[in-house]
């Protein structure tokens, strides 16, 4: 008679394929990926290649953890940065990074200036010149940016407006600066000059084509980047007593510029006051007038007629949970469609447009902070020891 007894065999884990471990390792926390590039060469060689950082890029961006980050300051001063979890009812802290730097450096501090795929676009100012840094905060990397063409030695005084994003086309990362030279400036005649940064190249270069319109970019703060292209609020000279303001838009992909008319301000002629945020899939601006906020949603992605202003509030001396407060600034929206705003006191709370119900986020922000999407990756895990700090 035959043996009919089944053999069970032990498979050693050194043994599977790459393709049965790449299924199982994007879905374990990072933090256990991270310790895993620790048992083997070969699962180090297999979770630092750049296919399986992009295949679990693409489960991160999928599995819709909803994340969100904020920059923030603790009691003493630290900075310090949270996420927190938008599905909770609580609005827990999913994890807390502290500033990437052992002491914050003498000639300068950085800010977060936006985020994209897990990376953190950190800016700068010193003397005048601008210096970056991208940062993922999961993975314990930190790429500092060699100095960009432009600079105060070799162009005077300039004001520069950055941008970070992915550039789908190419799948790189992109750090855009445009630039406006103040020494001989003309709001009808100068030409902001434009200057890229890419990660796969690890340099920068001057823009020869698709050049920037005429005008000015005068909001140097948190970026907005959407759709493959980042946003900013700019204007341009149209007469003495005219200034028209508008959105500038930077496709990545195809690196060119083009223009978004904002909604209509009746009898406003001047420079605008205002910002742009993402909002679902498209944008929206925040607009500070005559001592109102006024929070306008573009509907349609670049269809101007789709303007629409959902809501106007009032600045100052305003009723929030039995105490006097006054709206310091919008910083952008929840997945929800809540609008977080920050306080003169400092304290960040949510508004809903549609009920007008408000909720203390119970999170203290400080001057620079700003809030994000975020979604944990492992992108620069890949990159060589001599081009990133790890920590």
């Amino acid at each position: 008679m035959s043996d009919n007894k089944t053999t069970n065999r032990i498979i050693p884990w050194g043994s599977l394929p790459d393709e049965i471990l790449t299924n199982i390792f994007v879905f374990l926390p990072i933090k256990s990926i991270i310790i895993f590039t620790s048992v083997s060469k070969a699962w180090k060689s297999l979770i630092k290649n750049p296919t399986f950082i992009s295949i679990h890029l693409h489960y991160s961006l999928n599995k819709n953890q909803n994340l969100f980050f904020f920059g923030l300051c603790s009691e003493n001063q630290k900075e310090f940065y949270a996420l927190h979890n938008e599905d909770d009812a609580d609005f827990t802290q999913h994890a807390r990074f502290d500033y990437p730097f052992r002491a914050p450096p003498h000639n300068g501090k950085y800010s977060v200036l936006g985020t994209c795929n897990g990376l953190l676009f950190l800016s700068k100012v010193f003397h005048g010149d601008n210096s970056f840094c991208l940062w993922n905060p999961c993975v314990g990397k930190l790429l500092k940016l060699p100095s960009p063409n432009i600079t105060y030695a070799t162009h005077g005084r300039f004001r520069a407006s950055p941008g970070f994003g992915f550039d789908p086309k190419t799948k790189d990362y992109k750090v855009i600066r445009v630039v406006t030279l103040l020494e001989s400036f003309d709001l009808e005649r100068t030409r902001p000059q434009v200057e890229i940064y890419t990660l796969s190249t690890g340099q920068w270069r001057m823009l020869r084509t698709g050049l920037a319109p005429i005008g000015a970019l005068y909001w140097t703060g948190p970026q907005t980047f959407i759709n493959g292209a980042l946003h900013w609020v700019a204007c341009f000279k149209v007469s003495d007593n005219n200034i028209h303001n508008f959105v500038l838009v930077f496709d990545l992909g195809e690196e060119v510029f083009h223009e978004i008319l904002l909604p209509e301000f009746p009898g406003h002629m001047g420079l605008m006051s205002g910002s742009i945020s993402v909002y679902r899939n498209s944008i929206a601006l925040f607009q500070k007038d005559n001592g109102f906020l006024h929070i306008w949603a573009m509907k349609e992605y670049g269809v101007v007629s789709s303007w629409t202003k959902v809501l106007s509030l009032p600045l100052f001396n305003l009723d929030f949970f039995g105490a006097s407060d006054s709206i310091q600034r919008a910083l952008g929206f929840r997945r929800n469609g809540e609008v977080i705003l920050k306080l003169d006191g400092g304290r960040l709370i949510s508004l809903d447009l549609k009920t007008g119900e408000i909720k203390d986020l119970r999170i203290m922000g400080h001057k620079k902070t700003i809030v994000d999407y975020y979604v944990e990756s492992l992108v620069l895990l890949d990159k060589s020891a001599n081009s990133i700090d790890t920590y």
